[in-house]
């Protein structure tokens, strides 16, 4: 077993390779970071996979995605759908207790659509704040996710707009 400080230094690895992997729309890595059942040397051909190491994604706005295969699906129609993302991390805590570390961290994402018909440029750029937990799972590859669960945070001036209703 590792010292703790290499480990959370490793969980925190994990988790930029995930973000910067999401950036650069490769899919390939994104899937890799996300744990498998061969991971926790479950044999496929006897075990079914949807019975271990099930894994879980919740984004903004949608329902609980269970399974790798829904899970990475919904990864795959966000890169095919998104021109350009930029996460910006803040307020990073990891945790690690044995081979399950969490972390939570604040995702200031700045992202942009499609452009304009006949455009060559991106369309309008579009910030977010979102607070995300991710689980990650202790390999023999190396730290991997088990769940991410991201949610939006209520901007002040939508809470400023409610504490002005008349009464």
């Amino acid at each position: 077993m590792s010292a703790p400080h290499t480990d959370v230094e490793q969980v925190e690895a994990a988790n930029t390779a995930f973000y910067e992997a999401m950036e650069r729309g490769d899919f390939e890595a994104v899937s890799e970071l996300w744990l498998a059942p061969s991971d926790l040397g479950v044999d496929e051909e006897f075990h079914d996979p949807a019975d271990v190491g099930v894994i879980s994604c919740v984004h903004p706005g949608w329902p609980v995605l269970t399974g790798r295969g829904e899970v990475l699906r919904s990864y795959a129609l966000i890169m095919a759908n998104t021109d350009y993302i930029q996460f910006f991390l803040t307020d990073v805590h990891v945790s690690v207790t044995g081979d399950t570390a969490l972390v939570t961290c604040t995702e200031n994402i700045l992202s942009g659509g499609p452009a304009p018909e006949g455009g060559d440029e991106l369309g309008p750029l579009v910030g977010q704040l979102v607070v995300a937990s991710n689980l990650f799972c202790r390999t023999p590859e190396g730290w991997k996710l088990w769940s991410h669960h991201a949610s939006p945070v209520m901007a002040e001036n939508d809470e400023a707009e409610e504490d002005e209703t008349p009464t």
